[in-house]
């Protein structure tokens, strides 16, 4: 009886605090597991609601509750929604003047402020540990704990000092929550605070809302923006490394309809700011990031997280999708994947300590696995956090909604599992690998291993073969991860049975994405590939061109070139504004001549069943729409181009390769005002002929052409600017 009362009063506080009628998962027995005064270590996925395990007891208990975070954005947050409920949290970080600190220290002592938020920089400063000394503490939460640990994805050198920090505070509780922590770091992190007898409350790791997808990368602007079509008008977050990518795909996607804004380090804090709050208000539907955003950001309908590029370690990659669908609806998880990124992820790490090196190797070793692994990818996810998934098919994954090939993998795991027991299970995948595989380097040598029985049994498959089986031997329970030894492989109870009774077991062809190419690389690919585009359609653009220039008396180049067509025949446009977007057309050019050919393509289109533009289709930003702006303008005053060129700091060739593709563009320029002062009309009719007559505007022929012997470079493109505004534009 006494408990069902004690139940009813948690929830009554519970709805009176949160508005919430009743607990989910774990929070409701790691909330009395602190007010009953005990070390707590909670493992809870990002969504499930950890904050609330620490908020709601910081409300009932006497004096005020600690919370040590990593990042101002989410103090903020986490802040802003407490004051949003009544409830007086603040935070102390480096955003705070004097001032305000003096007011907040006051506020703390007279027992109004009941959570402290605090950076562990700000804790360790004498002054703070000082005043808090002084104030009665009901208990530390350290948020975001998997920071302390060195084998984690995001050490924090600062946070391996907050035992010695709280040592200083006296006797209180301490509760520890992450939402990503492997079996190793878990015992990293309760070895470090001391308090191995915490008592621990893991919740599943299974996010069954959410889809995982990996994807090679490979014209990958061009498939997201086709992703987000298909999820238009709904919130996501997509994750970039660099903070110059995240500016680059922002405009990128603002460029083709989107609502984005930028999220990095870089930024001025008020922007940063402005562009977290706009999200989280939906003044903007998708947030462009590095991973300095969303730690503890408390968005429940983000519908889908893309990573650009791959994460450092699966760690990071679990909590960021986990940032997906947490109210319990539909959440996608895309990542693209490319060796490349790899390779670059490694370099970052060359100037870090040979431990630090080898730390970031195997998390992306890890992550490099599950990328390419052809194994049920909720399956992975759980078992790298130590929980194992029942079944081998979950539905949501790309891996199982799309099967890879599957072969009888019976003898290869037996060759596996008899190499790891052979070497004494002490050794990791790529030595027990090279042991299989016959490589005689000198590790292997100097254990003695090339005399072992099972050495080069398997010599006629290749290391990544090999690997793959290791990897699916693990992931089924054949073997395990040593928690003490990182990297090395032991048998489980399951594997050692397999041994003494074979039965069959089916293994799948891993991914191949070496043929993956990232977008640095796309557009040099792009320059000595072969034509891409739709030959059948070219020419039939090509037939109609020709047609309609007969019927003006005009060059078939005038109505639309050559590079145009073929970007006609690649993205298949069938209404005006897709045609506007081809280079070299504008809407100036589809108004006078585009309606025939978006009848043209249409049909094609009905005919051959074809994905269109609309799909497909990735506008670009134009790095100087300013300078274009300012050109046309000036040109209207009919300033002298001389000067036009030097207000911008241009060359004059150079200037006139903006005013080419502004006219190639479809818009009309009259520079007659300037040409008439450096051309005589008897030479504006010469030129003027040779266009007419000519079956192509390259300036390079032209120059061949021994009629325009007497002009310059500069005379003829001037006059093909004035000729094509006359009759193109």
């Amino acid at each position: 009886m006494i408990v069902a009362e004690e139940q009813d009063e948690l929830k009554v506080k519970l709805k009176e605090f949160f508005g919430y009628g009743n607990f989910r998962g774990n929070q409701e027995p790691v909330i009395r597991n602190i007010l009953s005064g005990r070390n707590t270590f909670v493992i809870m996925p990002t969504g499930a609601g950890k904050s609330l395990c620490y908020q709601l007891p910081a409300m009932i208990l006497d004096g005020l509750a600690i919370v040590i975070s990593p990042l101002i954005a989410l103090m903020k947050n986490q802040v802003d929604s407490l004051n949003a409920y009544g409830i007086n949290a603040r935070f102390l970080n480096s955003t705070l003047n004097k001032a305000e600190i003096t007011q907040l220290r006051k506020e703390c002592a007279n027992g109004s402020v009941k959570l402290l938020y605090v950076a562990p920089e700000s804790l360790n400063k004498e002054e703070n540990i000082s005043f808090l000394r002084k104030i009665k503490i009901s208990f530390v939460a350290i948020d975001e704990a998997h920071c302390i640990s060195e084998w984690g994805h995001d050490f924090r050198p600062e946070y391996r000092k907050i035992k010695t920090m709280l040592a200083q505070l006296g006797q209180m509780p301490v509760i520890a929550l992450t939402a990503t922590a492997t079996p190793k770091v878990q015992l990293d992190i309760q070895k470090n605070l001391q308090m191995e007898e915490a008592d621990v409350f893991i919740s599943s790791f299974n996010r069954v809302n959410l889809f995982y997808e990996v994807r090679p990368k490979k014209e990958t602007k061009k498939q997201l923006i086709k992703f987000l079509k298909d999820h238009k008008g709904k919130s996501g977050i997509i994750y970039c490394l660099s903070r110059k990518k995240v500016e680059e795909i922002a405009q990128l996607l603002n460029v083709n309809g989107f609502k984005a804004v930028p999220y990095h380090a870089g930024l001025d804090p008020e922007v940063r700011v402005k562009n977290q709050d706009d999200f989280l208000n939906e003044e903007v539907e998708i947030v462009v990031a590095t991973i300095a955003f969303g730690m503890g950001i408390d968005k429940p309908d983000v519908r889908f997280v893309v990573h650009y590029d791959v994460p450092k370690s699966l760690e990071g990659y679990y909590q960021e999708t986990g940032r997906a669908g947490r109210d319990g609806l539909e959440g996608v998880c895309l990542m693209f994947y490319s060796h490349n990124d790899l390779n670059k992820l490694e370099k970052f790490n060359k100037d870090k300590s040979v431990q630090e090196r080898e730390n970031a190797r195997i998390l992306l070793q890890e992550m490099e696995f599950y990328a390419e692994s052809p194994v049920c990818r909720r399956k992975q996810l759980l078992h790298y956090f130590g929980e194992e998934y029942p079944e081998n098919n979950c539905g949501a994954c790309d891996n199982c909604v799309n099967p890879r090939e599957r072969f009888d993998g019976t003898e290869h795991v037996k060759i596996f599992l008899e190499a790891t027991v052979q070497t004494s299970e002490r050794f990791g995948l790529n030595h027990i690998v090279n042991v299989i595989r016959g490589v005689e380097d000198e590790y292997v040598k100097s254990y003695g291993h090339t005399e072992l029985k099972i050495f080069s049994k398997g010599d006629q498959e290749d290391n990544d073969f090999w690997k793959s089986v290791g990897r699916q031997a693990l992931i089924y329970q054949y073997l395990e991860k040593d928690i003490e030894n990182v990297g090395v492989l032991k048998l489980t109870q399951k594997g050692k049975k397999f041994l003494v009774k074979p039965h069959r077991i089916e293994l799948a062809r891993d991914h191949d994405f070496t043929t993956a190419i990232d977008e640095e690389e796309e557009s040099a690919e792009r320059a000595v590939q072969a034509k891409s585009y739709d030959a059948k359609l070219f020419e039939v653009l090509k037939s109609l061109r020709k047609q309609m220039a007969r019927e003006r008396n005009l060059p078939p180049y005038v109505i639309f070139q050559d590079p145009s067509l073929e970007e006609m025949a690649t993205i298949y446009p069938t209404t005006k504004e897709e045609m506007a977007s081809v280079n070299g057309v504008g809407m100036g050019k589809v108004n006078k001549f585009g309606k025939e050919f978006i009848e043209v393509i249409q049909k094609y289109v009905e005919e051959n069943e074809i994905e269109t533009a609309a799909d497909v289709v990735v506008k670009t930003s134009v790095n100087k729409s300013n300078i274009k702006v300012f050109i046309i303008q000036q040109i209207d005053r009919k300033v002298d181009l001389d000067e036009i060129a030097a207000a911008k700091n241009l060359s004059f060739g150079n200037l006139l390769t903006e005013i080419e593709n502004i006219c190639f563009s479809g818009t009309k320029l009259n520079l007659d005002y300037y040409i008439d002062q450096v051309l005589d009309e008897e030479k504006q009719e010469a030129i003027h002929d040779y266009f007419i007559n000519s079956e192509s505007d390259s300036i390079e022929e032209a120059l061949a052409d021994e009629s325009n012997a007497d002009f310059s470079e500069e005379d003829l493109r001037l006059m093909r600017v004035k000729f094509l505004s006359e009759y193109a534009n």
